[in-house]
């Protein structure tokens, strides 16, 4: 059966950045180390004035397509994963359509549009109707145009505010793919939890002791189903392990109870138990709490073992050194660690083709999946062809002055006049209001 999977990806950040230690850190009191360490997070990504989450995930799409060489014909499908649409109607995959009509040759009638909506876990789900779509022969030979993009903003004096981030991942979801291959088996993790809401809000309410909670409950979850499909997994069996990355801190918890996992029962437990004992078993103790504690207390041990660190050091690392610079991307993620993960290898000049990916997303509210990735022939020169570093360096260094003008910018219950900080050039940019309140684009030479 023919291979399905990311043939190809492209990533926009937003234009701005807001140096957490240095600018952030000082006006809220706090030492800078309770971000860059406790957050693991350096710096946050904006959107500049004329930037919202259709500009950039436009722009985003607008060179995938260019690069690959591709025209509207060629993509059958164009879904867009987002939890900051502006619109409950109209859903942004025709926004952007419309913005890229105008800078391709032909149109995207014949497209099917649609929006994801289950918080971050939405850009994966995406993928897999993509993937779906594709193996039950509907597409004609099209590919689909995938869209992960969001502007994640929290009120200010939010615990979440240092999170924040903005931007877009675009993928194209093709046969006999380029970079990874997806696979057929997948596990999910999925409860009807309140742990992070926008009931007709802008900015999100968040229990954010909860959300780490459920964030792992719902990760080992979908561990524990993808092994009823896919067997067992070994700690060993995968080079990179990118999960959804709300902050560093966050995936440093969920890598620690997925090495405990992914190692009971196996040669890597035995081995360590001459340094720290064997895992605890809930048939060896009187209670529920008296077992958690025990196992707790084996975990934290664990973590500070050499074979885990190595482990954590080669296959979960990798995947953290861009969100530690763009922050939560909500939907894009986990799409974010993929790329930073690979890009790091090839900058390793290593060869990964026929490496295994073990893909965690997940998304509030609460559901998480778990899948699998082969890396492909042509990964290399796929991820070399992604310029983000020089667009991550090229971004306008905000005050903290600015960044509260443009925080109020991008708050629509606010009235702001906020002159632009950067000057759109070869790109999509919002350009005013409609006859009937909609946003209007117009690309810029």
């Amino acid at each position: 059966m023919t291979s399905v999977g990311i043939d190809a990806v492209e990533i926009h950040t937003g234009k701005l950045r807001l140096d957490l230690a240095e600018t952030f850190a000082p006006e809220m009191g706090d030492a800078p180390e309770k971000y860059t360490k406790g957050l693991g997070l350096h710096a946050s990504s904006f959107p500049d004035t004329y930037e919202d989450i259709v500009t950039m995930g436009a722009n985003a799409a607008h060179r995938l397509m260019k690069r690959k060489g591709l025209e509207p014909d060629d993509v059958g499908r164009i879904d867009v994963a987002t939890e900051s649409a502006f619109d409950h109607s109209k859903p942004v995959s025709t926004y952007i359509g419309g913005c890229l009509e105008q800078v391709f040759d032909g149109d995207f009638h014949h497209a099917n549009k649609g929006e994801r909506k289950f918080a971050c876990v939405s850009g994966t789900q995406s993928i897999d109707d993509a993937y779906n779509w594709i193996k039950a022969g509907r597409n004609r030979g099209r590919a689909a145009l995938v869209i992960a993009t969001d502007t994640a903003l929290y009120a200010r004096d939010d615990p979440g505010e240092a999170t924040q981030g903005a931007g877009a991942v675009a993928m194209l979801i093709d046969e006999d793919p380029n970079l990874v291959e997806l696979s057929t088996e997948q596990g999910y993790g999925s409860a009807d939890e309140t742990d992070f809401l926008k009931p007709q809000q802008q900015f999100p309410s968040v229990d954010g002791k909860r959300s780490v909670n459920v964030y792992l409950a719902r990760m080992r979850e979908a561990l524990i189903d993808y092994e009823r499909v896919g067997g067992k997994i070994h700690a060993d069996d995968f080079r990179l392990g990118p999960f959804h990355t709300p902050f560093p801190g966050m995936v440093r918890k969920a890598a620690v109870l997925a090495y405990r996992h992914t190692t009971r029962d196996t040669e890597i437990e035995e081995e360590l138990a001459e340094e720290i004992g064997r895992q605890p078993r809930s048939e060896a103790f009187d209670s529920d709490e008296a077992y958690l504690e025990a196992l707790s207390e084996y975990t934290d041990a664990l973590k500070e073992t050499e074979r885990y660190q190595a482990w954590y050091g080669r296959t979960i690392d990798p995947t953290l050194t861009l969100s530690r610079h763009v922050g939560n991307w909500y939907t894009g993620s986990v799409h974010v660690a993929r790329v930073s993960g690979l890009k790091a290898l090839a900058e390793a000049g290593e060869d990964a083709v026929g490496e295994r990916l073990l893909v965690g997303s997940y998304g509030s509210g609460a559901q998480a999946e778990i899948h699998v990735e082969t890396v492909q022939e042509d990964w290399r020169e796929e991820i070399e062809a992604i310029d983000i570093d020089e667009r991550l360096e090229s971004r306008y260094e905000l005050t903290f002055e600015e960044y509260e003008d443009v925080h109020d910018a991008h708050n629509f219950d606010e009235e702001s006049a906020v002159e632009e900080f950067t000057v759109p050039e070869a790109e999509f940019a919002f350009d005013g209001w409609g006859r009937m309140g909609e946003r209007k684009y117009r690309y810029v030479e």
